[in-house]
């Protein structure tokens, strides 16, 4: 067997040059790069190795480590989960920073490869700077935070070890079932230990998307049940767009005449003009969508977790004549809330479903019924969008704009606060990916730095991003690196002082306003901050404009600019679209002094017996 001595590090990341994926026909690394803020913990392991393949794995510097994870989660789900990024710190706060964009991808089923450094294996320098004590366990380091957020974890305290960890490795982050989050802790001196390696172990490798097919009794069952349906409905979630199944749940649609509302991750599954298309579903969701679930008698959810956004908390989909079917390609999905299983690929269960109902179509009242909620909901999005004169427009009003300034190959990207669900309901968008929303860990700080990573995904498509000013506030350091790469980004910043959002929920349950909004909070000094200057120092180009007018004329001029442009504009932090939406469970206190917070129990209450007065099955 011919070998070569490498040492740890530099094994590693001629591995991974090594692995390859086709997409359209076309071969390319499946690692689009690794992301490197360089420590004591890995500046001499990795950093040497990482010099040696940079032709060929591209290295990028961040400002910030969370940020570099989160880019990297936005690059593999801009892509589709086809390709991914890895990053690699140092040890310490380097490493724990990435925690949080671990949990991202691990709640958004996206491949990550992390790579913080770690202590010595030898231990003989213990403690090395930065390394923390367990006094009853000498194994443990601040490294094992990531073992609840990872689909896979090693430590690597011997090089030879990554013969078995990186294959174990590249399963978990390709697998459509598995895939994850994997964290491979390297150990500092280990990173720059040598051993000898097969070289067969580096040859290329390519790797392709595994499309289980589903399971003839399950499909069998699901079909019988699907064909005597009257009035079913599609829920297309995040896993249509990982299977690039929006062809086949296009076709499934039109062929059997059935109405398919999407998720926050579904969203772009099918075009929004679409004549099967009925919006955004849930918490979020349209009036025509959500009226459409309560009435139907079987639901087929495809791709989706089913979390409580989506389910209205469990009480959207109820009554005793409703089931539900669930298409997913993990089995864990497909079994939630008592739903008849079809464990699949969407793009090949959605195949083989439609050729065992064969030519079975919805009743044409219930597909006039779903035109008719449409026709209705787009009226009120209409409105609820439309240009206006207001000082402090709404955040629906701002979409407006920045819809209307928009073109069909634009990505908009979003995560958290009151943006989500105004975005639900009301953007609109004609290609897969268009959409790019981060709402399974509703992680602030992820726009600016998930914008960064569709960018790299996606060099040409436009990346426009929305993004509160609490989210802002949260992080913001990656404009400079956007402008570093030249990765031109646009940034709407809506300021309404404050976390909105929240508060809005907070009075919703009968809380006063407190500690959400600026000037509800106990300061000495109200902070004007001028975010178009912040983002100015950081190399964009910014203005504030006054009103909704001066925003579409200043996108516009954002959309000619050398790079990356933030747009500041004042938004109503109370102002919300009332069409549309469900109900979602947020527990209100049993005991309160305030009789807003004893009316809003009570309002609680009667929800959660109305929801317990019927169940899917």
């Amino acid at each position: 067997m011919t070998t070569i001595r490498l040492t740890a590090a530099q094994a590693l990341v001629r591995y991974l040059a090594a692995q390859r994926t086709e997409i359209d026909g076309v071969d390319v690394p499946i690692c689009g790069g690794v992301w490197a803020i360089f420590g004591h913990g890995n500046v001499a392991g990795m950093g040497e190795a990482l010099w040696h393949v940079r032709d060929r794995l591209p290295t990028f510097r961040a400002h910030n480590e969370q940020a570099m994870a989160l880019s990297a989660t936005a690059y593999a789900k801009a892509l589709f989960r086809r390709r991914f990024m890895a990053c690699t710190s140092s040890i310490g706060p380097g490493a724990t920073n990435m925690v949080t964009a671990a949990a991202v991808a691990h709640v958004d089923r996206l491949p990550l490869l992390l790579l913080p450094g770690d202590v010595f294996a030898s231990r003989r320098p213990d403690p090395v700077l930065q390394q923390i004590e367990v006094f009853s366990d000498g194994t443990q380091t601040v490294n094992d935070c990531f073992r609840p957020v990872s689909r896979y974890f090693d430590r690597i305290t011997r090089a030879e070890q990554l013969l078995a960890a990186l294959p174990r490795a590249m399963a978990v982050l390709t697998d459509p079932a598995e895939c994850g989050p994997v964290t491979l802790s390297l150990c500092q001196d280990v990173q720059t230990e040598a051993a000898d390696f097969p070289v067969a172990f580096f040859e290329q490798r390519s790797w392709t998307p595994r499309r289980p097919r589903p399971d003839r009794d399950e499909l069998e069952a699901a079909a019988r049940l699907l064909a005597g349906a009257a009035r079913p409905l599609i829920v297309a979630g995040g896993g249509v767009l990982y299977s690039e199944a929006t062809v086949e749940l296009a076709r499934f649609a039109e062929t059997h005449g059935i109405p398919v509302a999407e998720t926050q991750a579904g969203k772009g599954a099918l075009a929004h003009d679409h004549p099967m298309a009925v919006g955004s579903i849930g918490v979020t969701g349209t009036s025509a969508a959500n009226a459409l679930a309560e009435e139907a008698d079987v639901v087929l959810a495809v791709g989706t977790r089913l979390q409580d956004f989506t389910t209205g908390s469990r009480a959207l989909f109820k009554g005793d004549d409703k089931r539900l079917i669930s298409l997913n390609v993990q089995a864990f999905d497909a079994g939630k809330h008592g739903a008849l299983p079809l464990v699949a690929d969407a793009r090949v269960g959605l195949q083989e479903l439609s050729a065992a109902i064969g030519r079975v179509r919805a009743p044409e009242a219930w597909r006039a019924r779903a035109a008719g909620l449409m026709v209705a909901w787009r009226e009120a999005s209409a409105r609820a969008t439309a240009p206006t004169n207001a000082a402090l427009p709404s955040d629906a009003q701002v979409i407006g704009a920045v819809q209307r300034a928009s073109r069909p190959e634009d990505i908009l990207i979003n995560a958290a606060g009151g943006l989500p669900g105004e975005l639900h309901k009301h953007w609109q968008t004609s290609q897969p990916g268009g959409y790019h929303m981060e709402y399974g860990y509703s992680c602030m700080g992820y726009e600016i730095a998930g914008g960064l990573g569709i960018k790299l995904a996606r060099p040409d498509r436009p990346v426009t991003v929305m993004v509160g000013d609490g989210s802002y506030l949260m992080m913001n350091s990656e404009i400079a690196t956007s402008v570093m790469l030249g990765a031109k980004l646009v940034v709407v910043v809506l300021d309404n002082r404050g976390f909105g959002c929240i508060n809005r929920l907070q009075r919703a349950t009968g809380g006063a306003s407190f500690n959400n909004l600026l000037a509800d909070t106990v300061h000495a000094a109200m902070p004007e901050i001028d975010f178009a200057a912040h983002a100015a120092s950081l190399g964009a180009i910014a203005e504030k404009v006054a009103g909704v007018a001066e925003l579409e004329a200043a996108l516009v001029r954002a959309r000619g600019a050398d790079r990356t442009t933030v747009l500041v504009i004042d938004t109503d932090p109370m102002v919300v679209t009332e069409e549309g939406g469900h109900w979602w469970e947020v527990a209100v206190p049993e005991v309160s002094e305030r009789a807003e917070v004893r009316a809003a129990r009570t309002a609680y209450e009667a929800a959660l017996a109305a929801r317990e007065g019927g169940a899917t099955r």
